[in-house]
């Protein structure tokens, strides 16, 4: 049951960030016209084991049928990797039905209120909602952050171990049968003091406004923030919407540069032939779920605030009676994150990159009955006490540089480490 009513224009992140309740989610669309502040939990589902698929798909049909109103979201994100290790109280999987939403589409605001009466009893459950709501405090208003005093920085793989793993991977024999595998880094930044992830998560929503931004806190301890071009897909009844978001550029010191190195872009063959692979994967992943399937066939160019990348619209009319668990299962991780073949270039991550992944490159957003919308949390960082955890990757196909990819993924950071350090 959920209950709702129109409030006040408010300043949401900022709302968000003044509240002493956990869970908190954030959540904004890509197309900005949708913003969402999420607190507690009247429901909630983790998995910290491995994860059987038809035990996620049974779990998420049940959830779904509960949804009558089309209002009621459940809140959450699966891990890039869902039979490995993963952070513990972000799971393999792990979604919310939030007790309280601060919602805005456009210009209209709402707040809504999620009841769990099936489990507790409408009695039980008007006292946790009226608790809940006697705790909310008004929103304070959020400084940008201050540059933080950087202890020390160590990256996994280091550089050298990433020459390494990208000779191993363009080797003629080895590249015959996994064409693409994404590779990424862990930087880690040690800190002696403490970061507001609501606050960080404002500033780099500020830089790059063609984004999607959201972030978790199950717990105070620990938070996971992304802003994050790439739409894993969007779903509206049994239409679909996703993209092939594959091939990468800088962008220029002024308008001519900047066209410049777009035409680079799109004429570059290693990067075509990248976002092609992915494109044709999602492409074959959705056809045995779809009616109609259809893509761009030439790239356009997606620019944020220091690269640009290549970009290929996809469509799908879903069949009757096709479930958001199974879209997730045929397209998450998408060769943009993992590579291809699927198992292969998954194998290969999971025993030579050196550290565990968790949320980085996993599937964060919200479904219910009649509407979903994932996103691909790359561009994301981990804030833990004493430490920030930050995230990079680049596609090794044929004709990759080892020092060229490095430099991609340095180039994937700029933005956050310019928010957060001098440099």
């Amino acid at each position: 049951m959920q209950l709702s009513v129109a409030v006040c224009p408010l300043p949401i992140i900022a709302w968000l960030a003044s509240q002493a309740c956990y869970p908190r989610v954030y959540w904004s669309g890509r197309d900005t016209l949708e913003e969402v502040a999420a607190i507690g939990s009247c429901k909630d589902f983790i998995f910290e084991d491995a994860v059987d698929d038809n035990q996620l798909n049974t779990v998420y049909q049940r959830q779904r049928s509960l949804s009558t109103n089309q209002e009621i979201r459940y809140y959450g994100g699966v891990a890039f990797d869902r039979h490995t290790d993963c952070w513990p109280e972000y799971g393999r999987a792990h979604f919310i039905l939030p007790r309280i939403e601060l919602r805005r589409s456009g210009n209209e605001f709402k707040l809504l209120v999620n009841l769990n009466i099936e489990s507790n009893g409408i009695e039980s459950e008007r006292q946790l909602a009226l608790a809940a709501l006697d705790r909310l405090a008004p929103p304070v208003p959020l400084s940008p952050p201050n540059k933080i005093h950087l202890l020390s920085r160590s990256d996994r793989p280091d550089q050298r171990r990433w020459h390494d793993l990208v000779e191993q991977i363009t080797q003629d024999k080895f590249i015959k049968d996994t064409p693409k595998v994404v590779l990424s880094r862990l930087t880690q930044l040690e800190i002696n003091e403490k970061v507001d992830p609501w606050m960080l998560l404002a500033s780099w929503q500020g830089r790059n406004h063609n984004s999607f931004q959201f972030g978790f806190q199950f717990t105070p301890e620990s938070a996971f923030i992304s802003c994050t071009p790439e739409r894993l897909y969007r779903r509206c009844q049994r239409e679909l919407f996703t993209e092939a978001l594959a091939g990468t550029t800088t962008r220029g010191l002024n308008e001519d540069e900047d066209a410049l190195l777009a035409q680079q872009l799109l004429d570059d063959s290693k990067n075509s032939h990248e976002n092609q692979l992915v494109r044709q994967h999602i492409v074959d992943a959705l056809t045995p779920l779809s009616n109609y399937v259809g893509a761009d066939e030439v790239a356009k160019i997606f620019k944020l605030s220091h690269i640009q990348h290549l970009h290929r619209s996809i469509r799908a009319e879903l069949k009757s009676g096709i479930s958001d668990f199974q879209i997730l299962q045929a397209l998450h991780p998408t060769p943009a994150v993992g590579g291809l073949p699927k198992e292969s270039a998954i194998n290969f991550i999971r025993q030579r990159e050196g550290y565990t992944r968790g949320w980085y490159a996993g599937a964060c957003g919200y479904f219910n009955k009649y509407e979903s919308e994932f996103a691909v949390a790359i561009r994301s960082a981990l804030i833990e006490p004493g430490r920030i955890n930050l995230f990079a990757g680049a596609g090794i196909v044929s004709g990759s540089e080892a020092s060229a990819e490095w430099n991609e993924l340095e180039n994937k950071l700029t933005t956050i480490m310019s928010i957060l350090t001098e440099v």
